[in-house]
């Protein structure tokens, strides 16, 4: 009722139009539809159970501005609703117009402080090891087959298919012994191929080539399996694709397996960011969903474009170590004009287990930032032989500097020194370009105040909202991607081991 009296209506029909078509029957109210499904989330309702308060609650009929006598809907109209906004790319209309709306009510603005973290999202399917994957990729290949062209697919297979994929397959009806399994695993992969050589024949008909489950098994065995002359074997180590770029689920392609922090799951990685001003309500002013294996660090950047584009840059965001590089610092800065505060990883440098050991970093850094090219100085007096621009696997430009072995070999404080050298060189730094690399020895130096501790603190309260979102119940809606809900980290199956009985696909 507060929601009501302050904000008035929040959703409206037009913010939706794009989902309902423009002919026949009027439709229920989409813009109802998504308040009912935003008080169905926040009270943790199944679909049924949402209809039914629409029915019996004032509170809520006076929210939605019905009649007290209003019937309501059917409950299945909700998961319609949900199955057209995903269709129609329509997901973060319900959040963008209630920011809309807050922002005209005064309640959210540009500036202030936000605060960002993630957590892992369970994808609604099963965990499956590798021969489970490839075992349940096949059958639900041949359940596919089997309902669009039975006459086809019978003459192809036997008995002991039939035995193999008829039922579900489970770890616990798996041969014991790790012989017997690799043998189980590589029948499997026989069957798979033949099965895909029969589609690809010229006696199958072309469309069965185009069976979605078909098109999934022929990626998998792709990932899964080599085939030479020797017969089939599973792909090993470094011949697997990784994790990123393979299937874990036949029935969910976009869901792959991930690990942070010693906990593995199969699914996705959301991150919310929210407003955490001390005299003002916090909002939640953006949601951004990735795949499980992507870092965080890969997301900063789309986060702070996500927020422009709302107009809801803040002056300060606040995140965990995992958001914050050097590269990101000075990027939203010059960028966004964002304060990006977040520690950084400590300096591992050999010199620094010593006090009396010679700042290299320091010296070349001072150089180069004093010269405007590249330069290093010894502490002894010796300069610098050799720069170089090279780069990350990630992209990240990075400059090596050398000194030479003469300079090195005499030194009294070598062996105090950096370690990194080769036969070529005496010692040699990594260093980022010179802006980085000076950011990144401000921020060492400030993250140590009390000060700068004491600006950090908020963070800790995107906990709450974390927590106040993997407790809401689900939906009763069908196993879909759009259904999937964040869980608790306590709640994920360990890690599982590598071998090839075991190992997630």
């Amino acid at each position: 009722m507060r929601i009501r009296e302050v904000l008035g209506a929040l959703f409206t029909d037009e913010d939706f139009v794009a989902a309902l078509p423009d002919r026949g029957r009027p439709a229920i109210s989409p813009g109802a539809l998504a308040l009912v499904s935003v008080l169905q989330y926040a009270e943790g309702l199944s679909d049924r159970q949402a209809a039914d308060q629409v029915r019996a609650r004032m509170d809520w009929k006076f929210l939605l501005a019905l009649e007290l006598d209003d019937p309501g809907f059917d409950f299945t109209v909700l998961g319609d609703f949900r199955s057209r906004l995903i269709m129609h790319g329509l997901e973060e209309r319900v959040l963008e117009a209630m920011l809309a709306r807050l922002s005209e009510a005064g309640l959210l603005r540009a500036g202030g402080r936000q605060r960002t973290d993630s957590t892992h999202v369970l994808a609604a399917v099963r965990t499956l090891n590798r021969m489970g994957f490839v075992g349940e990729t096949l059958r639900a290949a041949l359940e596919a087959l089997a309902a669009g062209a039975p006459h086809w697919l019978a003459p192809l297979i036997s008995s002991a298919w039939v035995e193999r994929y008829g039922k579900k397959v489970d770890n616990y009806r798996f041969p014991k012994g790790e012989n017997v399994r690799r043998e189980w695993a590589e029948q499997v992969g026989w069957d798979g191929f033949a099965l895909l050589d029969a589609i690809d024949g010229p006696a199958a008909v072309a469309w069965l080539r185009e069976v979605p489950a078909v098109r999934i098994l022929r990626r998998a065995w792709a990932e899964q399996y080599h085939r030479d002359g020797e017969g089939v074997h599973w792909r090993e180590g470094k011949d697997l694709p990784p994790a990123r770029d393979r299937l874990s689920s036949p029935y969910d392609t976009d869901a792959h397996y991930g690990i942070k922090r010693g906990t593995g799951w199969c699914g996705y990685k959301v991150h919310l960011s929210e407003t955490c001003e001390p005299d003002a309500p916090h909002l939640i002013t953006n949601v951004e969903t990735t795949n499980a294996t992507v870092n965080d660090t890969e997301v900063t950047a789309t986060i702070h474009q996500r927020l422009a584009e709302r107009g809801l840059r803040p002056r300060e965001h606040v995140v965990d170590a995992g958001y914050v590089t050097a590269a990101h610092i000075l990027a939203a800065r010059e960028d966004h004009g964002i304060d990006l505060v977040g520690p950084v990883g400590a300096d591992t440098h050999h010199n620094g287990r010593d006090a009396q050991a010679p700042d290299l970093t320091q010296a070349a850094l001072t150089l180069h930032h004093q010269l405007g090219r590249p330069a290093g100085h010894l502490p002894q007096g010796a300069s610098s032989v050799s720069w170089s621009q090279q780069r990350k696997v990630s992209g990240t430009p990075l400059v090596r500097v050398h000194f030479a072995l003469a300079d090195c070999d005499p030194c009294p404080l070598r062996p105090r020194c950096t370690k990194a050298s080769n036969s070529k060189w005496g010692r040699s730094l990594t260093l980022l370009p010179r802006e980085q690399q000076q950011i990144l020895e401000e921020r060492r130096a400030e993250q140590q105040t009390d000060q700068w501790k004491a600006r950090y603190d908020v963070r800790a309260g995107v906990e709450g909202t974390i927590s106040q979102a993997v407790r809401a119940v689900t939906c009763d809606a069908p196993p879909t991607k759009a259904s999937t809900r964040p869980t608790s980290p306590t709640s994920s199956p360990p890690p599982p081991s590598t071998s090839p009985e075991s190992t997630p696909g």
